[in-house]
C-alpha cells in the first residue's frame, strides 16, 4: 500500500482518486511515498528518505527545494493550467477596480455617517472623486502567454480591448489556443510603449527576478495601470517605489501584499488570492493525484519542473524498472548490461533527460530479484531505483 502525507489541506475531490485498497492518505505519516503540500515550505522540512515524489497542487514551486530532491532522484509534479481561470477573472477584477476605482468608492461609501436624507446629497456632490475610465478599446499587454496569460489576453479580446502579447518561448499548443486578434511584440520594449494595461504571467527564475526595473518603468504611459498575479519578485521594489512616488503609473494591482505598499493610494493589494476559488483547488488537487497514481503506479512523469516528461502506459503484466541517474553517455548501454548478463530480456525500453538528470523505464520479461536491484545501483551514476507495483 502506497502512503501519501498531506502538508496543507488537499481538496477532498482529489484525495478520492486515491483508491482506498491502494493508498493511505493522511497528514500524519512517518514514511510516505509521496508528499502533497500547497504553500507549506519544504525548505527546512526533513523529507524522509522513503519519498519517491513530491506533489505541489499549484503552478508555482518556490517553496519547494528542487537542487536537493533532484540530486534524490524525486520528481516535483505541479499542476499548470488547473487554476488558470481563476487567475483569469482574478486579473480581469483586478483591472476593472483600477479601472473605476472602485476600490476607494467602496471605502468612501462605507465611511459614511450620515442620516438617509443626507446620504444622496453627498454621494452625489463627491462621487466624481471616483471617476475612472471604461476598458473597452484600450490596449492590453500581456508578459507571459503560458495557460493564464492566453486565458487574460482572449477574454480581453472579447470584452473590446486591444490585446498585444510578449513570450519569446510560446510553446505550441498556447499558441493554437490564443486568438488570432492577438498582436506580437518582438520585444518587451514595444509592448511596455504602447499598453495602457500591462499584466504579467511569468515564473519566478533568475532571468526573471527584477525583470521590470528602472529601464522598464520608464517606457510606460503614466496612465499605465499594472497588474502583477505571476509572482512576487518580477518587479524590482525600488523601480516601483519610486514610480509610484513620483506618480509615473496610475495604479499597481498585486496578488502580492507588502507593508511598504500600504501608504500608496495608487496600490490596490489583494491577499494572495490567485488560485482561491473552490473549482481551482478542486482542479488542481484531481489533476495533481492522477499524476501521482501514474508516477508510483506505472512510472509515468506528467507535469514536472525538475525531471523530463515521460508518458507510460500500463505495463501489460511485464516487470517494470524505474531508473534515475545521471544524464551522462553510456549509462544506458551500463544498465542494459547488467540486465542481459543477469539473463534479462528486455520487452521495452523508454529513456528522456532533462538537464543532469535522466530517466529510464525499463518492462522485463521475468520478475527482479533483490540481487538484480542492488547491480544496478552499484553502476556508478544511478541515483534510484524501483520496481513498479503496489507492494
Amino acid at each position: 500500500m502506497y502512503k501519501i502525507l498531506t502538508l496543507n489541506n488537499i481538496a477532498e475531490t482529489g484525495l478520492q482518486e486515491f483508491p482506498s485498497d491502494l493508498y493511505h492518505v493522511s497528514n500524519d505519516i512517518t514514511h510516505p511515498d509521496a508528499i502533497l503540500v500547497r504553500s507549506f515550505d519544504l525548505h527546512d522540512y526533513q523529507i524522509p528518505s522513503t519519498v519517491k515524489v513530491v506533489g505541489r497542487a499549484g503552478a508555482g514551486v518556490n517553496n519547494i527545494p528542487l537542487p536537493m530532491l533532484t540530486q534524490r532522484g524525486v520528481p516535483v509534479l505541479n499542476t499548470p493550467g488547473a487554476n488558470a481561470n481563476a487567475v483569469c477573472e482574478l486579473v480581469l477584477a483586478g483591472m476593472l477596480i483600477a479601472s473605476r476605482q472602485l476600490d476607494h468608492a467602496l471605502n468612501y461609501v462605507k465611511s459614511l455617517n450620515c442620516s438617509e436624507n443626507e446620504l444622496t446629497s453627498i454621494i452625489e456632490r463627491d462621487k466624481k472623486q471616483f471617476a475612472g475610465q471604461e476598458i473597452l478599446g484600450k490596449t492590453l499587454g500581456v508578459v507571459g502567454l503560458g495557460s493564464v496569460g492566453v486565458k487574460v489576453a482572449n477574454a480581453a479580446h472579447a470584452l473590446g480591448m486591444q490585446v498585444i502579447g510578449y513570450d519569446p518561448q510560446i510553446t505550441i499548443n498556447r499558441a493554437w489556443e490564443l486568438s488570432s486578434n492577438v498582436s506580437q511584440a518582438k520585444r518587451l520594449e514595444d509592448l511596455l510603449r504602447v499598453a495602457d494595461y500591462i499584466t504579467f504571467h511569468v515564473p519566478l527564475m533568475p532571468e526573471t527576478k527584477g525583470m521590470v526595473a528602472a529601464k522598464e518603468f520608464s517606457y510606460m504611459k503614466p496612465s499605465v495601470v499594472l497588474l502583477n498575479f505571476s509572482r512576487d519578485g518580477i518587479i524590482d521594489q525600488d523601480a516601483l517605489i519610486t514610480s509610484l512616488e513620483n506618480k509615473k503609473i496610475f495604479k499597481y494591482v498585486s496578488d502580492f501584499p507588502h507593508q511598504f505598499l500600504r501608504e500608496y493610494e495608487s496600490v490596490i493589494s489583494l491577499p494572495h488570492l490567485g488560485a482561491s476559488t473552490k473549482e481551482a483547488e478542486e482542479n488542481c488537487a484531481v489533476m495533481l493525484a492522477k499524476q501521482i497514481r501514474a508516477f508510483l503506479e506505472h512510472g509515468a512523469i506528467g507535469s514536472t519542473v525538475n525531471f523530463p516528461i515521460l508518458d507510460a502506459s500500463f505495463n501489460n503484466g511485464y516487470t517494470r524498472l524505474a531508473i534515475v541517474n545521471a544524464n551522462v553517455p553510456n549509462m544506458v548501454a551500463k544498465i542494459s548490461s547488467t540486465l542481459g548478463s543477469a539473463e534479462f530480456n528486455i520487452v521495452s525500453l523508454i529513456n528522456k533527460s532533462k538537464g543532469d538528470i535522466a530517466y529510464t523505464l525499463i518492462d522485463l520479461d521475468h520478475d527482479v530479484n533483490d540481487s538484480l536491484i542492488s547491480a544496478l545501483k552499484e553502476i556508478t551514476g544511478v541515483i534510484q531505483i524501483r520496481k513498479i507495483g503496489i507492494r
